[in-house]
């Protein structure tokens, strides 16, 4: 019998291959026992998941003289997705930081002022976004827990500083610190920059401090040798400009759907938080992040398009298989 995996499981089980830590090992194989179908040709799978799970929490008590020390080094998920900057000594990682979230990081005018971590939560509209400061990027300081909280991220945000003569080289040198880790970071999976077995993680490219007097021509300079890798963002913390085209950029490059529900016979509350889920979710997806008992008690659904639909016909209330794929702004009314 087919195991008949979704999209959702099987992103589970790629974030348990890509984790690091006892920690993130133990989230994703928690997350694919809640996602796995329960059904006879998944009996098997289910066992496995259970021992392996089993033996990492085992694994963990025996670590658990370690585990504060590790918590510095790790940040917990949260909101719609999680971007980890990354970059070289004052690139202005802390400063985007700051000006894009809630987060009031130690901010400096020398290298390595960020020594741990630091997450923030950056508001979009009707959602948060998750950014995680880190500490610069540099041979002499780099240590493998950096790389782990890249892979463990969504996306990344790649900070090049404008101001800086030797941008391309900080570009580079942090480029080449994820590679020898064994991570590549692109716009795409295919463009380049390496090797085949790396884990790929998305990025987009900030170009910062773009009010410098020279950055404009620095900026064609990073244009020429980057374009074709990255989408580039010019920002500046000091002017504020480029800011909301970056945030509106982080949410579509996350690649999420916000859905809303609504109770049968009362109008649809579209001040509350969404339920988000990835693009290519299904009513059946969103059944399960409403409550995980819907995935078995779903008898129908009926679905509003929002204004913004790419359907050639908006839809108004008209009944949807379990299967059909939802659009950012739908409205589902699940009949249990």
């Amino acid at each position: 019998m087919p195991a008949n995996l979704t999209p959702q499981y099987l992103a589970a089980e790629q974030r348990f291959k890509d984790a690091v830590t006892l920690q993130e090992k133990t989230a994703a194989l928690e997350e694919m026992m809640a996602l796995i179908p329960k059904h006879k040709g998944t009996e098997k799978m289910r066992a496995d998941l259970r021992r392996r799970l089993a033996k990492l929490r085992s694994e963990s008590e025996k670590k658990h003289g370690v585990s504060k020390a590790s918590s510095m080094y790790s940040v917990q998920r949260e909101g719609a997705g999680q971007v980890v900057l990354v970059g070289g000594p004052n690139v202005g990682k802390s400063s985007l930081l700051k000006n894009l979230s809630h987060a009031t990081p130690e901010i400096g005018a020398y290298p390595f002022t960020t020594r741990l971590p630091q997450p923030g939560m950056m508001p979009f509209e009707n959602i948060q976004i998750q950014l995680v400061d880190m500490p610069a990027m540099d041979p002499s300081t780099y240590e493998p827990w950096m790389g782990g909280i890249v892979r463990q991220a969504d996306m990344a945000m790649l900070i090049a500083d404008l101001s800086a003569d030797e941008m391309l080289d900080g570009i580079e040198s942090v480029l080449a610190l994820l590679e020898s880790a064994n991570i590549q970071l692109s716009g795409k999976p295919d463009s380049g920059g390496g090797r085949d077995t790396a884990v790929w993680r998305h990025a987009i490219l900030v170009a910062n401090k773009c009010d410098d007097i020279k950055a404009a021509g620095r900026l064609e300079i990073l244009r020429e040798f980057f374009a074709s890798r990255f989408d580039i963002i010019p920002a500046s913390t000091a002017s504020g400009e480029g800011l909301d085209s970056l945030r509106k950029k982080l949410f579509e490059d996350l690649d999420v759907v916000r859905i809303y529900t609504k109770i049968p016979g009362k109008k649809a509350d579209l001040s509350g938080s969404p339920f988000v889920l990835k693009h290519g979710s299904t009513v059946l997806d969103a059944a399960r992040a409403v409550h995980r008992e819907f995935v078995h008690s779903l008898k129908f659904a009926k679905l509003w398009s929002s204004e913004k639909s790419r359907r050639p016909v908006r839809l108004n209330g008209q009944m949807v298989e379990r299967t059909y794929q939802l659009e950012d702004g739908d409205i589902l009314e699940l009949h249990i």
